[in-house]
């Protein structure tokens, strides 16, 4: 039910605040399928460069290239028929339930006045299966955990059918178990992802490539074993640290050493 996933090529991307530069020149690829997560300490530009992606903010320069189309042409609609965002929680779904908050994301493809249908029915409730959230469709979506909830999110998003997923902090206050359940649910959706991180241990663990932002500016992409170094970890966090290979799946495992 997902469109095919898009490449994303974002280019020279700069944003600025009155007068302070927020974002400086970064640039990022994923390919058709990949996850790249974006990782960084607070206040080097993570969510900022999201939110410019998927037309949040209006970037100072720079271009926004999904399955080749620039981004800034195109309406709030076309836009959201490409990609779809899950945010790290919902507002204004007070009373509504798992169901017609989903259903939400069908409405780039329907005119303003135009009621859900049979098909999107469907496509609501295959959303649903395919999260693992089928149960939870007639419950009220506040009162769901914090890892229900994110499912019922993706879900919304895929019904959108989006070539890309921007997701911002998608385990932010999630138990350690749902945020495994969330980031293998979106590691296996086929879609083109791009997600801000915190925790780079499970970034090296469900991200293909990673990007490093620091001050507004790149400074590391490539593989999580590329990237994840005690020299890079001390230089862009000033924090010492051991990097291994996690003994169960073989990805950098990082162990912070304590502060003198």
């Amino acid at each position: 039910m997902t469109a095919t996933p898009s490449r994303l090529t974002v280019e020279d991307l700069s944003y600025e605040v009155d007068g302070r530069t927020l974002l400086d020149s970064v640039g990022l690829t994923a390919l058709p399928g990949e996850t790249v997560g974006l990782v960084g300490p607070n206040g080097s530009g993570k969510t900022t460069f999201l939110r410019c992606v998927h037309g949040a903010l209006r970037p100072a320069a720079g271009r926004v290239l999904l399955g080749g189309v620039d981004t800034a042409g195109l309406s709030v609609k076309e836009r959201a028929r490409l990609m779809a965002v899950v945010p790290q929680d919902a507002t204004g779904v007070f009373g509504l339930t798992v169901h017609e908050v989903v259903a939400m994301g069908r409405s780039p493809h329907k005119r303003f006045w135009e009621q859900d249908g049979p098909d999107d029915t469907r496509r609501v409730g295959e959303a649903l299966r395919r999260v693992g959230a089928e149960t939870l469709a007639r419950r009220r979506f506040d009162a769901l955990s914090g890892g229900e909830r994110q499912r019922a999110l993706v879900a919304r998003a895929l019904v959108q059918e989006p070539g890309l997923l921007a997701l911002d902090e998608p385990t932010n206050h999630l138990d350690i178990r749902y945020q495994l359940e969330v980031l293998a649910l979106v590691r296996g959706l086929g879609t083109t992802n791009l997600l801000v991180l915190h925790d780079l241990n499970l970034a090296a663990a469900y991200c293909d490539r990673l990007v490093v932002l620091q001050d507004g500016r790149v400074v590391g992409a490539g593989t999580p074993a590329e990237v994840l170094t005690e020299e890079l970890l001390a230089t862009v966090y000033g924090v010492t640290a051991r990097i291994g290979a996690h003994p169960a799946t073989g990805v950098p495992h990082v162990v912070y050493l304590p502060l003198p």
